[in-house]
């Protein structure tokens, strides 16, 4: 994901230090059932749809938008289904960060899927049945998108 233009701000007085960031995914279905995925240009690996509310701006706001600027697909936003904070990262330039994602179910409205910026090499629809290869946590996600099952989150204590 590009980096936002805020975080540039504090990077440049914080270095490389741990930075804690909300982040949004989004399981996107299309009339058909098909999930929206993006082959990522940083990895290369398939994953959902993500990104960083700006300041301000709503997490559900923040899917919508970030669904269209990387696939050029509207959509909305139906319900929260997961809300987990992940693994911390380091990035090749030694920036530290831990993004706490909430991950929406959303519906496509509108649009044709395609590469709408530089942060994915390929972007497409997927039947269920049928996912590229992808990490443990994006199957988890969508497994939760697909169910009828209450948000999900860890209720294990910080210790």
């Amino acid at each position: 994901m590009a980096t936002p233009d805020f975080i540039r701000t504090i990077r440049a007085s914080a270095g490389h230090q741990l930075l804690w960031l909300p982040g949004v995914s989004a399981v996107v279905f299309d009339d058909q059932g098909r999930i929206l995925l993006g082959q990522r240009a940083d990895n290369h690996r398939w994953a959902l749809l993500s990104g960083i509310p700006e300041p301000g701006e709503q997490p559900a706001a923040a899917i919508v938008r970030e669904v269209y600027e990387e696939s050029a697909v509207r959509c909305v936003a139906e319900r929260v289904v997961m809300v987990k904070s992940g693994d911390r990262i380091t990035y090749g330039n030694g920036d530290v960060c831990q993004f706490m994602d909430i991950t929406f179910r959303c519906r496509a409205v509108g649009g044709e899927a395609r590469v709408n910026d530089d942060e994915s090499l390929a972007v497409g629809w997927f039947e269920v049945d049928a996912l590229p290869t992808m990490d443990e946590h994006q199957l988890i996600r969508i497994k939760q998108a697909l169910s009828d099952e209450p948000t999900w989150f860890d209720t294990t204590s910080f210790e």
